[in-house]
């Protein structure tokens, strides 16, 4: 049942639910298939055919090939010098890349409005922010807006009981309020070749959290800063944009590089309340030595790397910025390495498996609140 206000009050009709066209159904499978291929249009569109074969989305009166043209008329793909789709080279556009983040945004943390201003809160009160449903007394200063008209007219009504009704200074209480702080975070991904090993795909569920708490920043907290790195044997920061193209590589795991760049970046933003989001499988196996070579060592845990990780974390506790660590592997002995690593920083350590790992994260940005 569907209702809309009017004039004449309310009006109800018949609720009939909205029809995916073939092209919406289509490009719902598209979006996800174009994440997992790390933006590779071809291997996407070879992936769907082979796909339709068993499951029968497109069929005669709706081709594969007509959605490949819609795509291309609706502005979602490119092609280079304006060639065909059959050509090679057909890439993404903008467009697609913001609506690749909307779907993620949809599907890890649901449908989100926009505000306006930072949402952190701390546990000071003050004429800042969101209400508490308490009041108190009004103070110069204090906005208009905040004024509580019904409580600060019965005030006026109960002193004045029996004489004529005059509202006073002494009358007006305001809605309580929390202050919205500001978070400046860096999401760190392990992009070491473990996170596809063993038959399992880490790094589609990584990319995902980082479109989502990417849009989801912009969204709900436009005045927080996000930045985003990836590790393997070097670490370096990647765009927005970048992310859908995020693809493992045949590196080991430098943690400590990966932390050195994510405080680097802390170091340079204003906001007071700093933080780092760590996913990673949790082995660090790798460090940069100081002519340009690598030390690696991928059995087990080694002590000269791990010290080097925990003098990392003791460096984060000084500078006052909170590590969370989303550890997406098992194994005991690597569970006891984070969790050490935590101890030092004063940080959190979040054992999940993949499915559970944007949900986590998200409630990890809401959760981390400090005081100025």
């Amino acid at each position: 049942m569907n209702f809309k206000l009017n004039s004449s009050g309310l009006t109800f009709s018949q609720y009939v639910p909205k029809v995916k066209t073939p092209f919406e159904r289509l490009f719902e499978i598209f979006k996800e298939l174009i994440t997992h291929t790390s933006g590779d249009f071809d291997e996407a569109i070879h992936w769907m055919r082979e796909l339709n074969k068993e499951y029968k989305f497109a069929d005669d009166s709706y081709t594969i090939d007509d959605f490949i043209e819609d795509l291309l008329k609706k502005s979602y793909i490119q092609t280079p010098d304006g060639g065909t789709v059959d050509g090679p080279g057909v890439t993404l556009t903008p467009k697609t890349e913001k609506l690749l983040r909307q779907h993620a945004l949809k599907q890890i943390f649901g449908r989100l409005k926009k505000r306006t201003s930072g949402n952190h809160a701390t546990k000071r009160t003050g004429p800042g922010g969101d209400p508490t449903g308490e009041f108190r007394a009004y103070q110069f200063g204090d906005s208009v807006e905040k004024i509580a008209m019904t409580e600060s007219i019965r005030n006026a009504q109960i002193r004045t009981a029996a004489t004529a009704f005059n509202l006073s200074k002494e009358d007006l209480v305001v809605n309580e309020s929390v202050y919205n702080t500001q978070m400046s975070t860096v999401l760190m991904i392990d992009i070491s070749h473990s996170m596809i090993l063993y038959g399992e795909d880490r790094i589609t569920p990584a990319k995902k959290v980082a479109m989502a708490l990417a849009e989801f920043i912009k969204t709900q907290h436009p005045k927080d800063s996000l930045d985003i790195l990836v590790f393997g044997n070097d670490a370096w920061t990647i765009k927005l944009k970048d992310i859908p193209y995020l693809k493992v590589g045949p590196y080991h795991t430098n943690t400590v590089a990966g932390l050195s760049l994510a405080m680097d970046l802390l170091r340079r933003r204003k906001n007071s309340n700093k933080q780092i989001f760590m996913i990673t499988d949790g082995k660090p196996s790798c460090l940069k030595n100081a002519d340009g070579t690598y030390y690696k060592n991928s059995n087990g845990l080694d002590h000269l790397i791990v010290d080097k990780c925990y003098n990392m974390a003791h460096q984060a506790k000084r500078l006052n910025i909170a590590i969370t660590t989303f550890m997406i592997a098992q194994d005991p002995y690597l569970r006891q390495f984070i969790q050490k690593f935590s101890e030092a920083c004063e940080g959190h350590a979040i054992y999940t498996g993949l499915d559970g790992l944007g949900d986590k994260i998200f409630r990890g940005y809401e959760q981390n609140k400090k005081k100025r």
